[in-house]
């Protein structure tokens, strides 16, 4: 038996792009069952942030997902859980788990159709607007849950990470007649048949496996937030050997009083041309680099408890503690003596 469901003309593109460009401003305006203002419960939400911040974070999020420990991380979970995992911007009009392994075979046939992405992109609007401070869990108009947990530097939201598409709970036959009736709606073009199975094919997660599962994420999303500047630091992406160079030179001499023209010089280049370079290649500018290095010396110095702070801002190259204690929060999200509490368990004072 097949659903009646209406066939898209091969005029009208995927789901997935679809959703992406006419849905979204939709989304964006606040239409569906929220009633609207979507958009200004996330302003609400996450605050005034203006685009060089929002495109900041942005960079900060594809660096990290793209390094080395975040793919070892995605494997290992995936391959323990059997559940995707992502990890996205704060503002992200993409569906996160779409074509990635482990994805949900219902959640992959209904996402061919716009109105169906349109749906599961306003679940991560909801799922963005709970999960600012803590963990939040959210169900799909089909039953499936999706979860949200925040990755922070300090006070500020920089992103996701994001698991799902499982039940709670197992499936009743009218939660599926619920849920073929959307996919109806949505002109989802397949046998009824194959869109049972796949649907009672869903990973259902008793409580204490889901409340394990965010557990992880949380640890997780907590280191990704202390490694996040030395990901940035280490980044490489086929550089210029001029700026490999440079770098080099930065790391060596980082405790000196170092300017943009002693580097320069000792790569042979102008002070013009490194500055248009370094910022073009690395995505930061000179100073900001030169902070971060020194930064992330500082953290592994912070680790031990018989140095004082105002020791640790002067061997690493700052010239006074204010400026030390500015850049690092500044970097960070929290002051040194909070991180330095934070790694060694300590309570603050």
């Amino acid at each position: 038996m097949r659903a009646t469901f209406a066939r898209s003309t091969p005029g009208n593109g995927s789901g997935l792009e679809q959703a992406r460009s006419g849905n979204t401003a939709s989304i964006r305006a606040g239409v569906g069952q929220d009633g609207g203002g979507l958009s200004q419960s996330r302003d609400s939400a996450f605050g005034s942030r203006g685009n060089g911040a929002v495109n900041s974070d942005k960079g900060l999020i594809e660096a990290l997902a793209n390094s080395r420990i975040f793919q070892d991380y995605e494997r290992a979970f995936t391959e323990a859980t059997g559940l995707p995992v992502a990890l996205r911007a704060v503002e992200s009009w993409q569906l996160p788990h779409h074509g990635k392994r482990n994805e949900s075979p219902f959640c992959s046939l209904v996402s061919e159709k716009s109105r169906a992405c349109a749906s599961c992109l306003q679940v991560q609007e909801r799922l963005s607007q709970g999960a600012v401070k803590a963990p939040k869990t959210v169900s799909c108009p089909a039953g499936l849950c999706d979860t949200a947990v925040p990755v922070r530097l300090g006070e500020r939201l920089i992103g996701f990470l994001q698991t799902g598409q499982v039940f709670r709970h197992r499936p009743s036959a009218a939660q599926f007649a619920r849920a073929a009736r959307l996919a109806a709606e949505w002109g989802v073009d397949v046998e009824r048949e194959r869109l049972e199975r796949e649907y009672f094919a869903t990973r259902i997660l008793p409580s204490r496996k889901h409340e394990a599962i965010i557990k992880l994420l949380c640890i997780f999303a907590q280191h990704l937030s202390m490694l996040s500047n030395q990901v940035i630091v280490q980044h490489e992406n086929e550089e210029p050997l001029v700026i490999t160079r440079a770098k080099t030179y930065i790391h060596r001499h980082q405790t000196e009083n170092l300017r943009l023209g002693h580097v320069a010089k000792a790569v042979n280049t102008s002070a013009f041309y490194f500055c248009k370079m370094f910022k073009k290649v690395t995505g930061i500018n000179f100073t900001d680099y030169l902070s971060r290095v020194r930064i992330e010396k500082s953290k592994n110095l912070l680790l031990n408890p018989n140095l004082r702070v105002s020791e640790i801002a002067f061997e690493v190259g700052f010239q006074s503690l204010t400026h030390f204690n500015r850049v690092f929060k500044k970097i960070l999200g929290q002051s040194p003596t909070e991180y330095r509490a934070q790694l060694l368990g300590m309570k603050r004072v």
